[in-house]
């Protein structure tokens, strides 16, 4: 009788042992499940929110924006790699001047890298020029965001009193004469961005693209207005803003969806610049004349960009038909 009781409580603690895991699975998948819809809702998630603090500054350009304010900052973002296309910038487009009386300096976003030597060079690069920014994230293509971001934080904290901004990417070609003439033109000095427009633009979910973006970056089925990373602009008031609110706002990999992400929540609408097309982000053939009334062309290579310069610079007074 003793042995058969015995039998009957191991099979009942067996019984409720197995009864007790059953229902802590339950219950740990439900946490599961719950807590990835939780992550899915808009600017709750960690994952998602983009964090202010993130890096130290390890290069700082030598300019004093109160006391010598700039017209137009261009933010090119680079690579340790690039040394001859920054070369080319900066005896071209990027060249510091003064355009219509108005001072126009240009600066180099790069992150860090593991190479000593690179870092090396990039030191010495800044030493000569100053005119690189640069913190200490990797810098690889996927933190396009950080390094953007970086880029705002520096007008935000370095240089607010700049009238405008424009973030663009070092295989671009920038006509920085007739930016400057449609902006003055534009008279728009405060809550103005523009580029090219993107305004109705959706996650692309196949895997094999270098675009891919997972339903876990981002929840929603479309991307909000935005403009090509390729090449913006906006008045300097703009950056502080959406320094101040990124941090509230989804990150996500794509920096020109981010920055889109802000200016949504900002309710800063995206406007034109000119009637006709001026920002090029798949590219254009060169002529003389469609340069002279084009404000940036995406896939400029170094040597075609000192070429294509040196034309523009050799025909200021050149007529030219109407384009």
């Amino acid at each position: 009788m003793g042995i058969l009781s015995f039998d009957v409580l191991t099979t009942r603690m067996a019984y409720l042992k197995m009864r007790f895991v059953y229902i802590s699975l339950v219950v740990l998948g439900a946490l599961c499940l719950y807590f990835s819809m939780y992550g899915l809702i808009p600017f709750k998630g960690q994952p998602f929110v983009f964090k202010k603090e993130r890096g130290s500054f390890l290069q700082l350009p030598d300019i004093n924006c109160r006391q010598d304010p700039p017209f137009l900052v261009l933010l090119v973002t680079s690579s340790h790699e690039q040394v001859f296309v920054r070369t080319v910038i900066r005896n071209t487009w990027g060249k510091e001047r003064d355009v219509l009386g108005r001072p126009i300096k240009t600066f180099f976003l790069l992150g860090a890298t593991a190479s000593k030597d690179l870092s090396k060079v990039v030191a010495q690069e800044s030493q000569r020029h100053r005119d690189i920014i640069q913190k200490d994230f990797v810098d690889a293509y996927f933190n396009l965001t950080l390094k953007t971001m970086m880029g705002i934080e520096w007008i935000h904290r370095f240089c607010p009193q700049a009238t405008f901004v424009m973030k663009t990417d070092s295989d671009m070609f920038v006509n920085v004469y007739y930016l400057t003439e449609l902006l003055l033109k534009k008279n728009r000095t405060t809550r103005f961005f523009t580029g090219f427009l993107k305004l109705n633009e959706f996650p692309i979910r196949d895997k094999a693209n270098k675009w891919f973006v997972s339903k876990y970056e981002y929840p929603w089925d479309k991307y909000p207005p935005f403009c090509s990373g390729t090449g913006y602009v906006f008045s300097g008031d703009v950056a502080s803003q959406v320094y101040d609110v990124s941090d509230s706002v989804p990150f996500i990999k794509l920096e020109d969806v981010f920055v889109g992400l802000c200016l949504a929540k900002l309710k800063i609408r995206l406007e034109e610049l000119h009637s006709e097309q001026t920002f090029f982000p798949n590219g254009l053939p060169f002529s003389t004349c469609r340069f002279k009334k084009i404000v940036a062309c995406h896939f400029v290579k170094p040597r075609n960009m000192l070429s294509y310069w040196q034309a523009l610079e050799n025909s200021p007074g050149e007529e030219c038909p109407a384009v």
